[in-house]
């Protein structure tokens, strides 16, 4: 659905990829403040006991923090000031069990659980969709038409492939997109452009990360690109008629 399309007002309103960046990077600031400031009242006290308590602390904390916010509160500080909210398929909030498995799965699969939110109906990630879960606008009356979409229809009535088909086409083409990956990093290990000691030591210069960074959001964004118009029956071998 077009954004400036109208929209009822009981339409659940799922958030943009945009939106849940911003929700992440405020997560991720709220977490270095409290690294930083555990390692500054650390480094000041005299107690090694106190210190590591303190160590232990911090880290029971980053890794609960979304879990028990999500279960409890649907949405953690970072969620909340974004106006989002992670909402359970019946409606209510995820289960403690669910919202620590959502967590888990979110840590494992990083940037590349994303690449699924184009290709679903409801902007799902893959943690979403394994838990059941969306993330939606919390106040509709609050949000720009921008920061979300609604339920896509692409597949609706006939012309569109099976989806066993597009889910192997798109497979194909996934594999086919990491191999020609590994033969660019050979290419530009053998052209000097990135080192090897980098490549098969992690021993990075500046250079090598910058090389590695762009190498890495490259193929991010072809793989989103290959499930996103494969899901949507645009790659040749599952096209929509």
């Amino acid at each position: 659905m077009s954004p400036d399309a109208p929209t009822a007002p009981d339409t659940p309103r799922y958030a943009r990829f945009s939106r849940r960046l911003r929700a992440m990077f405020l997560d991720w600031a709220l977490a270095m403040v409290l690294v930083f400031g555990a390692l500054m009242v650390a480094s000041n006290v005299e107690s090694d006991v106190l210190a590591r308590a303190m160590g232990v602390g911090v880290v029971l904390i980053l890794l609960l923090y979304e879990p028990l916010m999500v279960w409890r509160g649907g949405s953690t500080l970072g969620h909340f000031w974004t106006n989002l909210r992670v909402v359970a398929d019946d409606g209510g909030n995820l289960n403690l069990a669910k919202a620590l498995g959502r967590f888990v799965l979110k840590s494992l699969l990083g940037w590349y659980s994303f690449l699924s939110m184009a290709a679903t109906r409801r902007n799902q990630a893959i943690h979403d969709l394994l838990t059941r879960s969306t993330v939606q606008i919390r106040d509709p009356a609050k949000a720009a038409p921008s920061q979300f979409v609604t339920e896509r229809r692409e597949f609706d009535g006939a012309g569109g492939p099976s989806r066993l088909r597009r889910t192997v086409v798109t497979l194909a083409y996934l594999v086919a997109c990491f191999f020609l990956y590994v033969i660019a990093l050979d290419l530009m290990l053998r052209a000097g452009i990135m080192s090897s000691a980098c490549f098969y030591r992690s021993m990075c210069n500046g250079g090598d990360r910058i090389v590695d960074f762009v190498a890495t959001i490259a193929l991010l964004l072809v793989l989103a690109s290959v499930v996103t118009f494969g899901w949507r029956g645009r790659l040749f071998g599952a096209r929509k008629t």
